[in-house]
């Protein structure tokens, strides 16, 4: 008899904020490291647009299109991983209405193959949001610091403040997580939140919220794979725990192979075939 664990879904995530157990998220874009991060029990992997700034080594989210983000999705799914599978939809690919909305999340999941689709925005997007949800899409919101409006916040800064250069912020992003649950979505991503503000709104919604650099009181915490795993040599924001350093590792493994073609040590013959 097969031992495996069920699938996760999401009306267990949903279970998840109920029992009080912590949701644990993590990014991927291919095959392996689906494989290695989906073994290990991750509840989600979110196929994030952030494959332009770790793995396409552009700036911003923004230049990501939804054909390269259906290509990543079916990488991922390849790997038939046990985690819920979300698919990130890119800039543009549903500001321009609600038909253009509902054929791109319809993509990912047709062609991309993964289970949900995540959206930025709060009540900008609750229509559109609403419309998705209401042909069985699911949806996991994003809301405060949403990467694809960098250049509306002037940069990657926290959202939510209580500065006065923001004034109204905190209301505004409470009436955002409530106008993203009130559309639908299942689950709803704060990124760059404070950790009280972030806290309020975890105590005040029925459904899921998932951190990123929005403190310990949310229902889950995501944060993107090669961020903790040491591969990203640009700046790194306050809020990620480096695991481990595998651009070393993986330096210092490429530097001994160098050194052994050069040196006549590689290939020997265990590595070679025989007539």
């Amino acid at each position: 008899m097969s031992t495996a664990a069920p699938k996760v879904t999401v009306p267990e995530i949903l279970r998840l904020k109920t029992t009080g157990q912590k949701i644990t998220a993590l990014t991927a874009y291919d095959y392996p490291f689906a494989r290695i991060v989906d073994a290990c029990g991750i509840d989600v992997i979110l196929v994030g647009d952030s494959v332009a700034t770790v793995v396409q080594g552009v700036e911003t989210t923004l230049p990501v299109t939804m054909d390269e983000m259906v290509y990543h999705c079916k990488l991922v799914t390849r790997a038939r991983p046990r985690a819920l599978v979300v698919g990130d939809l890119p800039f543009l690919s549903y500001q321009a209405g609600v038909c253009a909305a509902i054929a791109n999340a319809g993509r990912l999941l047709k062609d991309g193959g993964v289970e949900a689709v995540k959206l930025e925005g709060g009540i900008n997007v609750a229509r559109v949001m609403k419309a998705i949800v209401n042909v069985d899409i699911p949806v996991m919101a994003h809301i405060g610091l949403t990467p694809q409006s960098v250049h509306r916040m002037g940069g990657f800064k926290v959202q939510g403040k209580k500065s006065g250069r923001q004034p109204g912020a905190r209301e505004r992003l409470l009436d955002d997580a409530h106008a993203v649950e009130d559309a639908g979505a299942f689950a709803v991503v704060l990124e760059g939140v404070p950790m009280d503000l972030a806290q309020e709104i975890t105590e005040q919604l029925s459904i899921p919220t998932i951190g990123i650099g929005a403190g310990p009181f949310c229902d889950g915490q995501i944060l993107v794979l090669h961020d903790i795993l040491g591969l990203t040599d640009r700046f790194s924001p306050k809020f990620v725990k480096q695991y481990v350093n595998l651009q070393d590792v993986v330096s210092q493994a490429v530097s001994a192979y160098i050194g052994d073609v050069r040196g006549g040590a590689f290939p020997q013959d265990q590595h070679s075939f025989h007539s």
